[in-house]
């Protein structure tokens, strides 16, 4: 079957494309990138360089822009589907969807719309075997905002590496928070990935800080050699 992935740059889609990959084709990745920073559907740090990920992993890449207003998102959701499925065949689609019932019964409607099959890999998993694996498969992921106590400003850029997964399970402990940040606690960038041919090197980086509320904003990266 030859899929398209909702793409955000963020790991759980690069994990779930992985995940696909390993059954399916991957056609294409699909990138709906929004205005308006509290977007409902998706997710929007440093979506202007899912362009340069998807050259690192030799995919072409849908993109299409949105407003970002509540529910009238969808329409551009579905019209990115449509160019995904005539331009690339595609007859399915992956979520990185894990805890979202809200992300995830809106494509479940639009896939039965459009006659796609749709694909959550990691909906319900178990989140602590999930960062396990994530980081015992080779992706290299920094945290690119925290929108959470306890996360100061010094979380951003930072990898999740093992060492950093155990802080994450002690918040998570602690604060009630979840240990992916699914409920909007933090969010990711990947810079490298099993697919990936070439990593990201950011080369200039700026945070913007206050209140437990940050991003890290990538200005400038390029691709270089594993």
């Amino acid at each position: 079957m030859r899929l398209g992935v909702l793409f955000s740059g963020g790991k759980d889609s690069l994990f779930a494309c992985w995940k696909a990959m390993q059954h399916e084709e991957v056609a294409c990745l699909i990138t709906v990138v929004s205005r308006n920073p509290e977007s409902y559907m998706f997710h929007t740090p440093n979506i202007h360089l899912a362009g340069l990920q998807a050259e690192a992993a030799g995919l072409p890449l849908v993109e299409v822009e949105t407003a970002g207003e509540k529910e009238a998102e969808l329409l551009d959701l579905k019209r990115a589907l449509l160019e995904a499925r005539d331009r690339f065949g595609i007859e399915g689609v992956v979520t990185g969807a894990i805890l979202s019932v809200y992300q995830a019964t809106r494509v479940q409607r639009l896939c039965h719309e459009l006659d796609l099959w749709c694909f959550n890999p990691l909906w319900h998993t178990d989140q602590e075997a999930y960062m396990e694996e994530l980081i015992g498969a080779g992706f290299r992921v920094i945290i690119a905002g925290v929108f959470s106590c306890p996360f100061d400003a010094s979380w951003l850029g930072r990898e999740i590496d093992r060492r950093t997964l155990d802080e994450l399970r002690k918040a998570a402990q602690k604060y009630q928070i979840t240990l992916t940040g699914e409920g909007g606690e933090f969010e990711t960038f990947v810079i490298d990935a099993p697919f990936f041919s070439r990593r990201i090197a950011i080369e200039e980086a700026s945070r913007v800080y206050r209140n437990y509320n940050g991003v890290l904003r990538i200005e400038r990266a390029g691709l270089v050699e594993k």
